[in-house]
């Protein structure tokens, strides 16, 4: 039988010389959670918990998980509904059979529309246009040359939706179709970037590594004759790599990633955006720096997120940018951790009154306002709207 992640914690303790209370004391995870861990009682421990029995153990957070067999802990998959359902329809219809010829004016509209919509946290308006642009997209590509890049967009844009609301198995299949088809590397870079998302919220933080490293290997440029494009592609992989390092306890490799990738913020100067690409976020030091304090975050010091986000400028962004109220979920945990809670609760209310339909998608949000509720003693009105909003039962 396959070890389970309880078996091998167990071992790594004991491999060590650290009885459970040993383990707890070292890494501040809880004695109780420990012994449920091990006896097979939690199944949905999260990657910062893992993250600091891993360091205290001495090996990565991936070993601890996998140890070479199936299970992986990620954020769950939702159930489908029905506009996934049409959704999942148009991926699968690989012929371009369509009522009227679509144009390039039309598809690359439509494609801006789509964009302009996910951009603006309308997640059920994307989903009500995507089938037909999906389609349209799909026969323009066999009619004109630039059907090709907007066949790449319309891809891309459904797999970053379906990642973002948890339709995984629907999101792998844009992304590969979407990687296979795409005209060029630069294209490409577009959904491996995506692929990588996914598979940091399925848990799959080895394969990320991999993955962003050899691409970022591959398309690394020459910083005297790089353009904009070619070092804010290179710099997103890197976050990438980061991201996963940092979460695999991998502390050397997640510095050198992001060394690199502020370096390419830097020479770009200016915030830049590769809309053409697929890329929704704009590249600057910006993107680089939440990324950092994400990494402080997931090494449990708050202190450090709170003093990292003074230098993002998140009153610089759109409201609505995914990778801005990502950022302040990680600011609404620090402050939570550091016993902020009217911050806390006033940085999240303004999540949601930003971007109410992403809100409810992030298990982070849930796990932020649970631990937020349980810390007080009587709860506030805001605390009960924000637990509704991110579906936490009371």
């Amino acid at each position: 039988m396959s070890e389970t992640l309880g078996d091998r914690l167990r071992k790594a303790r004991k491999r060590v010389g650290l009885s459970p209370r040993d383990l707890a004391r070292e890494s501040g995870v809880s004695y109780s959670l420990i012994t449920k861990i091990e006896q097979g009682e939690r199944q949905d421990t999260r990657w910062e918990t893992l993250h600091r029995l891993a360091r205290v153990l001495g090996t990565t957070t991936s070993a601890l998980i996998t140890g070479g067999s199936a299970d992986r802990v990620g954020i769950p998959a939702a159930e489908p509904s029905g506009a996934w359902h049409e959704v999942g329809r148009a991926l699968a219809d690989t012929g371009s059979d369509v009522a009227e010829a679509p144009t390039v004016r039309g598809v690359r509209a439509a494609v801006d529309a789509v964009t302009r919509e996910y951009r603006g946290g309308n997640f059920s308006g994307v989903a009500t246009l995507l089938p037909q642009l999906i389609r349209d997209a799909h026969a323009l590509a066999d009619l004109a040359p630039e059907g090709a890049a907007l066949r790449m967009r319309a891809l891309t844009m459904a797999g970053r939706l379906l990642t973002q609301t948890r339709q995984y198995d629907l999101a792998d299949q844009a992304l590969t179709r979407a990687l296979r088809q795409a005209p060029d590397a630069r294209t490409a870079a577009a959904a491996v970037d995506l692929r990588c998302w996914l598979l940091l919220r399925r848990g799959h933080v080895d394969e990320v590594r991999e993955l962003a490293v050899q691409w970022a290997d591959d398309l690394e440029p020459r910083m005297s004759r790089a353009t904009p494009t070619d070092l804010a592609m290179w710099g997103w992989l890197l976050l990438r790599a980061a991201a996963a390092a940092g979460r695999d306890n991998r502390p050397e490799e997640a510095a050198e990633a992001l060394r690199l990738a502020h370096a390419a913020a830097v020479a770009v100067g200016r915030p830049h955006q590769l809309l053409d690409l697929g890329f929704i976020h704009t590249w600057s030091v910006g993107a680089v720096r939440m990324q950092r304090a994400e990494y402080a975050m997931v090494r449990d010091r708050p202190d450090e997120v709170l003093r990292l986000s003074a230098g993002v400028g998140v009153e610089q962004m759109s409201a609505t940018n995914g990778s801005r109220n990502r950022h302040l979920l990680d600011v609404a945990h620090a402050q939570v951790r550091t016993r902020r809670y009217a911050k806390a609760v006033e940085t999240l209310s303004a999540v949601h009154r930003d971007a109410p339909q992403w809100l409810p998608h992030q298990r982070y949000a849930q796990d932020i306002v649970r631990l937020l509720t349980e810390r007080r003693r009587t709860l506030t009105p805001d605390m009960r709207r924000l637990a509704e909003a991110v579906r936490l039962p009371l």
